[in-house]
């Protein structure tokens, strides 16, 4: 990837991050009209938007986010006060905004359909403010003023060698960056706090080849640098500074240059005459920006590390710091001298983040799975060679299996996201929404910051967008309706977020006139989903939303349909190992709640036989383990048993006589039940044959590598290299009407 492609892949990464903090001013601005800092934060976030799509001649970027930047100007001067109608604007501009950075990131430069109308609607907030043109601008030399002795008013006198006393010499170093050095991801900040910590350090910035803004090449470097160090250490050391960018920059050390005076480069002439301040007047010829010396400097580019002094900033300071120079020569050496050890006790702070390319992280994901695996293949290989409990062999394997366990959570958790940014995108879909129904919506959001892996995330906009628009299309009453029993005419949608027993659950609730059952069941009895006489519980009917086919519209609607599409938000949740539910109590409201995976790369699961066949069962799934008594279980019927459990009545399946791979037994005290909790309906209990372990285990997809199998959500490799098969106990559950992948005879008992 060229440096071009670099800078524009970061450009984009950054809208993402400017484009969130634009989101959260104004949910700030929303919740206290008078917060300077939430309308300085948006102004700041759209200005930096318009900046970098300067950069890259995005226009199209450039000219609404100018707009926008405007009307925020407006409001955050006090020329003009903030309104309801007016945030609801920021929004939109703020979704459309998102809309072309989106565009732009695939190449597309053109505005959007609603760009002119928002813009006309921002021009009437800010007048002829929009038609104000901003300057070109010309760089200009500026003095800092900040240190003593860099005013450029003594000439220099050159020796071969200089010493400032107490065994400390005086380099000159002039270092000139290449376009190849940032595009390497370096920066000569770095490089000159490195060189502090040889000793006394001081920049002058060379800005004389600065050409005009307009002509200004973002990919090139027309700024170099002479530093002094003075130092006890030799050029080597220097060298050893620059060693990773010798390569991408022209750099010349030189002892040469008596610089016990002032700094100034040896072949600039005669400097232009200064204005206050420092302020070059005309802006022409060669011209040198004094700097402070780093150890002034480097607060501002390290974000205040101890040890630096503080910038000065006023022209008293500036005053006092150019009197100090006139110190006498021996107070100065002795200044010098002290430099190094004062050096040595400084620290720096690094940045506590970095970005790394997401095809990366994969790969590792994958590798720590391939890990885990061979991890269970030698556990399994030291089991069968017998080895005693406690020896030297099985302490070093378990010392192996706890690291991996350790890597591989490290490696989970590097993928983790908060969910806040997809939360967001589901707020501009409330809007949306509620601006197509002609409903109003209040959008509450709780757990944002709770942490999934980022497929999960990415693979789970979809369902949470028509869950959404179904609560506010459906789920919702009308002002006028809601008025009529006593509710507020706005309505509320919450989601949320939160970690429960290794799994995320994400919940959709509205607080509507929840779910008319009578209706939903004659519905599906009219499209012959049910017959009449079904006797169905009240969470039966609610789940008949998600059967393929059934909708509770007599008309269809462009918006959703409570129904239309839930049979594949279902399916798309059950992909991601998920669960859906509903809960709903007439004129209270529905809630959905979604249960998923934290990851989709590893799971948790229950390794047991089943007619001589391995299978795993997720731990999650998993209540309790029973093995059963003749007492336990009663016979409904010719093939249909139920296990009595804490005075409840759980329909039992037989996994084996499920998939085929035996009949079902005429006797279950030699086999263990699984207890499963089930999102939908009553809890069940699945037979198996045996349980051999519990252990993590890595998910492969068999929908990738074969075709989807019921009752099966996936695969993993064992210890031994075999395959086994991930039970999907839900989907077992709902086939098992239709008589299953085995044409099982054991039925659930209703």
């Amino acid at each position: 990837m060229s440096g071009k492609e670099d800078f524009r892949s970061s450009f984009f990464e950054e809208c993402e991050e400017l484009l969130e903090q634009t989101q959260d001013g104004l949910d700030a601005m929303a919740d206290d009209p008078h917060d300077v800092e939430a309308v300085n934060g948006v102004f700041r976030a759209v200005h930096s938007i318009k900046g970098g799509a300067g950069a890259f001649g995005l226009e199209a970027v450039i000219d609404f986010s100018h707009k926008f930047e405007t009307a925020m100007d407006a409001i955050r001067s006090g020329n003009v006060d903030l309104t309801d109608d007016m945030l609801d604007l920021f929004r939109m501009c703020g979704d459309n905004l998102s809309d072309l950075v989106t565009m732009a990131r695939a190449g597309r430069n053109n505005p959007t359909a609603a760009s002119a109308e928002l813009e006309e609607r921002l021009l009437e907030i800010t007048g002829d403010m929009q038609e104000e043109e901003v300057p070109d601008f010309n760089p200009v030399t500026l003095d800092l003023g900040l240190d003593a002795g860099l005013d450029g008013e003594t000439e220099t006198e050159t020796e071969t060698e200089t010493e400032t006393g107490q065994g400390l010499l005086v380099y000159t170093v002039r270092f000139q960056p290449r376009a190849e050095l940032f595009a390497a991801g370096n920066e000569p900040a770095p490089l000159f706090r490195a060189l502090t910590r040889l000793g006394e350090t001081e920049v002058a910035a060379d800005i004389s080849d600065l050409p005009a803004l307009s002509d200004l090449d973002a990919m090139s470097c027309r700024i170099s640098w002479l530093i002094r160090v003075t130092t006890d250490g030799g050029e080597a050391e220097i060298e050893d500074v620059f060693e990773f960018v010798e390569d991408c920059c022209e750099l010349t050390i030189d002892s040469s240059i008596d610089v016990s005076g002032d700094l100034r480069f040896p072949d600039d002439g005669d400097l232009r005459d200064h204005g206050p301040d420092g302020v070059n007047i005309d802006g022409a010829g060669p011209a040198v920006l004094d700097m402070p010396g780093l150890g002034d400097l480097l607060p501002d580019l390290c974000g205040g590390a101890e040890g630096f002094g503080s910038p000065q900033g006023n022209k008293n300071e500036a005053g006092e710091a150019r009197a100090s120079a006139d110190q006498s020569g021996a107070d100065r050496k002795s200044a010098v001298a002290a430099a190094p050890a004062k050096q040595a006790a400084k620290t720096t702070k690094s940045s506590s983040t970095i970005r790394v390319d997401l095809d990366r992280i994969d790969k590792l994901i994958n590798l720590v799975g391939e890990l885990v695996i061979k991890e269970a293949m030698l556990s399994q290989s030291v089991g069968e060679l017998d080895i005693a409990r406690g020896s030297g062999v099985s302490a070093a394997l378990d010392s192996v299996k706890q690291i991996a366990n350790e890597i591989q959570e490290g490696v989970m958790a590097i993928r983790a996201q908060p969910v806040k940014p997809m939360f967001q995108r589901m707020a501009r879909i409330v809007r949306e929404a509620s601006t197509a129904t002609g409903k109003k919506v209040r959008f509450v959001t709780i757990g944002d910051y709770t942490e999934v892996d980022k497929t999960v995330i990415e693979r789970l906009v979809d369902p949470l967008t028509h869950m959404i628009r179904n609560a506010i299309d459906h789920g919702l009453e009308s002002p006028k309706d809601r008025k009529a029993v006593g509710k507020p005419a706005e309505g509320t949608v919450t989601l949320s977020a939160a970690h429960r027993s290794g799994r995320v659950l994400i919940d959709v609730v509205d607080d509507g006139g929840g779910i008319n059952r009578e209706v939903v069941r004659k519905l599906a009895v009219q499209r012959g989903l049910i017959q009449d006489t079904d006797q169905l519980s009240p969470s039966e009917i609610d789940h008949l939303l998600f059967m393929p086919g059934f909708s509770s519209k007599t008309e269809v609607s462009e918006l959703s349909g409570r129904g239309v599409g839930l049979d594949v938000v279902r399916s798309a949740i059950h992909k991601l190992g998920g669960r859906v539910a509903i809960q709903s109590n007439p004129g209270e409201g529905a809630t959905f709640s979604i249960s998923l995976p934290l990851t989709l790369a590893v799971l948790e699961g229950m390794v047991v036989q089943v007619g001589g066949e391995t299978m795993v069962v997720p731990i999650s799934s998993v209540q309790e383990t029973i093995r059963p008594t003749a007492e336990d279980l009663d016979r409904l019927g010719v093939d249909s048993l139920v296990l009595r459990n804490r005075g409840e009545l759980v329909p039992v399946v037989d996994l084996g006589a499920f998939f085929g791979f035996r009949s079902a037994p005429d006797t279950l005290e030699d086999h263990v039940l699984l207890l499963i909790a089930a999102d939908q309906g009553p809890r069940y209990a699945l037979v198996v044959d045996a349980i051999q372990d519990q252990r993590q285990v890595v998910i492969k997809s068999l929908e990738t590598n074969y075709q989807q199998i019921s009752g099966v959500a996936a695969a993993t490799i064992l210890g031994d290299g075999r395959i086994a098969l991930i039970i999907d106990a839900d989907t077992v559950m709902r086939d098992l009407g239709s008589g299953g992948p085995g044409e099982t005879s054991m039925k659930m008992a209703v």
